[in-house]
């Protein structure tokens, strides 16, 4: 068993000495800062001179020492004996921190190779190292310290420990945390796997899968900085409330490279279109099927015209005739060779000039490249060309497709009903595409237009959160942002909320170009309570019978409570004051209907409170009012939820229902609270009320 010491008891002296050890790393960290804050970036020109001001700025950054956070979490004693290169000891935290002394490092960064057995190390498998030693902290202070004897008989590895489980459950305030104190075996695994794997996390509430993910871009930063620095990171969010929930881990472990964004900000900046309607849900369903994808393949690709005429160049005192069969031909080369429809485009001049060249060196001339050249530059050549195959704006040619329904009719002949392309067509047609009122799918279809006609760049690795709630399309507008890069996908089947959800993660990765992606379940529950998630887990039957239920590893059941009431909204105001009575954040989860209502209770009641949703730049106060629609990815310490059949009735059908509910019941880390005065559900409603 592992053995615990508390600073708070008496004397220790082994305390002390790691108290010392903290003191002079932040020592040490402070002087490797000011070394970089001395520095001048002096290139060989403006450009070189501006790139090493940016890295210095990034390393300036990865060294900043928050007091708050504790420098290092855990110690490794190595042994030579069982299979250390070394007796040494290595204190492994958040960043690296170099001594003063001979360089020797004084913390080793948590990603880096020497770090691997403090997240992997067992009684059978000790990869040298003798004892483990985890510290616990409050206010970046060392309180305490717990040794793991990894070479005593009995000893079991995980969560056998006070320290790691407290810091799972310790109360949080404000966004998201790090967990690179207490990633676990499994969640290690996913951290580190490599760059070239792409991967697919299924999992439950609690387990973390938000955070893995997370932390996997910080590793992946860390081992392959260089050629990510090139090809970029991105984290893809549902939206910008969870991206405010998130946007403080990455920076807290020293990276600030990676991008965040949602699906619909990522197509707007791409597309330049503005997202002003919101479709009903059967022309979203039919906007957002794969069968899209074909039918604006055929729209765009549809604009190559047939050669019906010779073309005809004059150079000289000649004229050289490329007869309309060979013209056709080349046509067919290219529309069929897989390349772009703007290379395509760009090919042709030069195509038809090598024609008149062949004929010209067939009369006895010797002409070189920069005669093929001017020839595809000439007018004429250009003119011919641009008729058969005319350049395309992406947004006038989905403005085009959902307004003229024969254009409609043409491009989804074999693939939509005449029902569906009712559906997509537009009920008030814009003269224009920039007076047009996008919807997200239609900014979707000009994303997909638009690489149909030029690649989208591809970045190195993204992360995609909560992808369960995508459609088809909008997985595919992600997926070409990794055509040569991996991806890292995260998500729970039982919390897909929207009506074109996926039913299946290989469909998903199918759709986002990655069908040979390791798919990876995970079902340990370190955040949410047995308690809570035992209760809401009775819902999978109904809203996702192929998952495995999930279970809480923690010792602590925490703490469920049903009240029946008479005044939901009030009550509901008075759970939450006696939720602010206990340490940590609170989350009053209600339907959005019942937002208006609720409002005016928590300030009656003197509640300081956040709205999600009204602004991103939230959770600065201990209660946050939140939308059921807006509660996926979060987490409270205490969650008062107010009637859930509003929030189940909320929602077209019952399933999406439920699902949207069992989001709602798993947000909390230590106690939830139902108040309800309809009939619960029928799954939850044999547990006693309070």
């Amino acid at each position: 068993m592992p053995v615990p010491s508390d600073a708070t008891s008496t004397a220790d002296p082994i305390l002390d000495h790691e108290r010392r050890h903290l003191a002079d790393s932040r020592a040490a960290l402070q002087r490797m800062r000011d070394h970089t804050a001395g520095l001048t970036a002096i290139g060989g020109d403006h450009v070189s001179t501006e790139h090493l001001k940016q890295v210095l700025y990034r390393r300036m950054k990865a060294l900043e020492d928050d007091r708050e956070v504790p420098l290092f979490f855990g110690r490794l004693d190595y042994d030579v004996a069982i299979g250390g290169e070394l007796d040494e000891t290595l204190y492994i935290g958040r960043r690296h921190v170099t001594g003063e002394i001979g360089g020797e490092p004084m913390v080793i960064d948590w990603r880096a190779q020497m770090s691997l057995p403090f997240y992997r190390a067992s009684p059978s498998e000790p990869m040298g190292v003798r004892v483990r030693r985890r510290f616990g902290f409050a206010h970046g202070e060392l309180t305490a310290y717990e040794d793991e004897d990894l070479t005593a008989t009995g000893t079991v590895a995980g969560l056998d420990s006070a320290i790691l489980e407290s810091e799972i459950e310790r109360p949080r305030t404000g966004p998201m945390r790090d967990i690179v104190a207490t990633i676990q075996p499994e969640q290690d695994r996913i951290v580190r796997a490599r760059l070239s794997d792409s991967l697919c996390i299924q999992g439950a509430p609690g387990t973390g899968k938000t955070a893995v993910g997370l932390h996997r871009a910080a590793y992946l930063l860390y081992a392959h900085r260089d050629q990510l620095a090139r090809s970029g990171v991105l984290v893809v969010g549902p939206n910008d409330s969870f991206l405010s929930y998130i946007s403080d881990v990455l920076p807290a472990l020293g990276e600030i490279d990676a991008t965040q964004a949602t699906v619909s900000s990522l197509v707007v900046l791409a597309t330049r279109a503005s997202i002003r309607s919101l479709d009903a849900v059967p022309a979203a369903l039919v906007k957002g099927d794969a069968r899209m994808a074909e039918v604006l393949r055929r729209a765009v690709w549809g604009h190559v015209g047939r050669a019906t005429e010779a073309l005809v160049v004059p150079r000289g005192a000649y004229q050289w005739r490329v007869g309309s069969y060979l013209v056709a031909e080349l046509l067919d080369e290219l529309t069929t060779r897989g390349v772009r429809y703007e290379a395509g485009r760009m090919m042709l001049p030069q195509r038809l000039a090598h024609q008149v060249l062949i004929r010209m060196e067939a009369a006895g001339d010797s002409p070189d490249d920069r005669v093929q050249n001017a020839v595809a530059r000439s007018r004429g050549v250009k003119a011919y060309a641009d008729g058969l195959w005319p350049k395309l704006d992406p947004a006038k040619v989905i403005h085009r497709l959902l307004t003229d329904a024969e254009f409609l009719a043409t491009a989804a002949d074999g693939i939509l009903t005449s029902e569906e392309q009712q559906l997509i067509m537009m009920a008030k047609p814009a003269r224009s595409p920039g007076s047009a009122r996008w919807s997200l799918a239609d900014v979707i279809l000009i994303d997909e237009a638009a690489d149909l006609i030029s690649r989208t760049p591809s970045l190195g690795h993204v992360i995609l959160d909560e992808a369960q709630d995508l459609s088809s399309m909008q997985l595919r507008a992600v997926g070409r942002r990794a055509s040569t890069g991996s991806v890292t996908v995260l998500g729970d089947l039982a919390q897909a909320t929207t009506a074109w959800a996926t039913s299946s993660w290989a469909e998903s990765m199918t759709h986002l170009g990655h069908p040979d992606a390791e798919v990876t379940e995970l079902v340990a529950g370190f955040r949410v309570p047995g308690s809570v998630i035992d209760f809401a887990a009775r819902l999978l039957p109904q809203i996702a019978p192929q998952l495995i239920p999930p279970h809480s590893v923690r010792r602590h059941r925490g703490a469920l409570e049903l009240r029946v009431s008479t005044a939901v909204g009030a009550d509901v105001a008075a759970a939450a004051v006696e939720a602010l009575a206990r340490e940590g954040t609170v989350g009053v989860i209600v339907a959005d209907s019942a937002v208006p209502t609720v409002q005016p209770e928590l300030e009656k009641a003197g509640i300081r409170y956040d709205l999600l949703g009204e602004d991103i730049e939230i959770f600065e106060a201990r209660v946050d009012l939140v939308p059921a629609s807006l509660a996926k990815g979060l987490e409270f310490d205490h969650v008062v939820l107010g009637e859930p059949a509003d929030i189940v009735c909320g929602e077209p059908d019952e399933v999406t229902g439920l699902r949207r509910l069992y989001v709602c019941l798993t947000r909390a880390v230590t106690s939830l609270v139902v108040v309800h005065s309809a009939p619960l559900p029928a799954a939850l409603a044999d547990l006693p009320a309070a």
